[in-house]
């Protein structure tokens, strides 16, 4: 297991930031760490990257016991804090070369932090100073540095900060590549990040977990009244609609287009299908919307 968390507390005098934390995450996962302001994300990545200790628990990276073996840890751990700490008056090669000699990067020194900046989309900034840098790339900058030893485990805090929506089309799809052969912890308040590149959420509140499942099967079993919108080719009456079987409530849309309510949590986008070729309708458009995840972390982390 890449990340091991066993029953961790982290106490601030006689504030409690973690009570009995457990997770577990495997190689080749991208899990989304998930949590309001103040519910323990920071304090638990700073726990699993050594800059902190635990006061009670036990948690391990790659086998090595982070308190016991934090050199170890950190070989094998790449961090990207929530405030990127940045030597603004380095230059963005000199920074990197910088950071590969305090991982002791011999051989081909140059050939990785070329394969870093080209991986990051820094080639047309890599001879600024970081601090002449806007926020997007200096989150880019905080990225490269954190791969450049090819670390086994990577925990980025709050990643896309700052990046505009291009960059952030880029840099997703960046952490996925990464995801295929690393194990990947991201903390994020953008629900749709999560979404697009995770495939796990664990979600805290108030220092506990309150759920940790696949992405898709959080949303099924967090699910309310399954909701459709469909187009038909004519009008018809909002009383003909309600007698579909399974349908709780109708409200009218844009032109011949209907919201329908199902009555619980079951698909009746087949009886719709029966309903329309019965009324010799033809079926437009059909959709089920989705449960956002956005919506299952208000419910979960509500006061």
């Amino acid at each position: 297991m890449s990340i091991s968390v066993q029953q961790v507390t982290k106490n601030y005098g006689q504030q409690k930031a973690l009570d009995q934390v457990s997770f577990e995450v495997g190689a080749g996962q991208v899990v989304g760490f998930l949590g309001p302001n103040g519910a323990g994300k920071s304090t638990m990545m700073k726990i699993i990257t050594c800059f902190i200790p635990q006061s009670e628990g036990k948690v391990s990276v790659c086998g090595f016991d982070v308190e016991k073996e934090s050199i170890e840890v950190r070989k094998h751990v790449g961090y990207l804090p929530e405030h990127n700490p940045l030597y603004l008056e380095m230059y963005v090669r000199e920074y990197l070369d910088f950071i590969a000699g305090l991982h002791s990067i011999r051989g081909n020194r140059t050939g990785r932090i070329d394969e870093m900046i080209e991986a990051t989309g820094l080639t047309i900034e890599q001879h600024k100073k970081i601090g002449a840098l806007s926020k997007g790339y200096r989150q880019r900058v905080g990225l490269a540095q954190a791969l450049i030893h090819d670390p086994t485990v990577l925990i980025l805090d709050e990643p896309t900060t700052g990046l505009d929506p291009n960059q952030l089309v880029e840099i997703r799809a960046l952490i996925r590549n990464i995801g295929k052969e690393k194990t990947v912890l991201l903390s994020t308040h953008i629900m749709q990040e999560v979404e697009a590149i995770c495939d796990r959420v664990i979600i805290i509140n108030k220092g506990q977990i309150v759920a940790d499942d696949a992405t898709a099967i959080l949303q099924q079993k967090t699910a309310g009244e399954a909701r459709i919108t469909v187009e038909f080719d004519r009008e018809i009456s909002k009383q003909t609609l309600q007698n579909i079987p399974g349908v709780k409530n109708v409200s009218k849309g844009m032109g011949t287009t209907w919201q329908l309510t199902a009555s619980t949590k079951e698909d009746i986008r087949p009886a719709v299908f029966k309903f329309a070729v019965e009324h010799q309708l033809t079926v437009l458009s059909l959709s089920k919307e989705a449960h956002s995840l956005e919506n299952i972390f208000q419910q979960l982390t509500k006061s």
